[in-house]
């Protein structure tokens, strides 16, 4: 799992812009929707982010199965 903290710099409209605590020079827009309540400007949030491989995995089967259906749907219309 990579984890890293941001400062909430700013909230604009409905999207939260973060800035990475290390390289403050990095800026992320989220939706605002997606801080924890009562995330306000100046707050130090920690983020993780973790590949999903069963996820992955699953999306590639169901993108194959279609593109398998598609393929055959051609065949039988020429």
């Amino acid at each position: 799992m990579k984890s890293f903290k941001v400062t909430l710099d700013r909230i604009e409209e409905d999207i939260a812009v973060l800035l990475l605590r290390d390289e403050e020079s990095v800026k992320i827009d989220i939706p605002l929707f997606l801080l924890p309540p009562k995330s306000k400007e100046g707050d130090i949030l920690n983020i993780s982010i973790v590949r999903d491989v069963q996820e992955t995995e699953a999306a590639k089967e169901r993108v194959s199965t279609l593109l398998e259906k598609l393929k055959n749907k051609n065949k039988e219309t020429k």
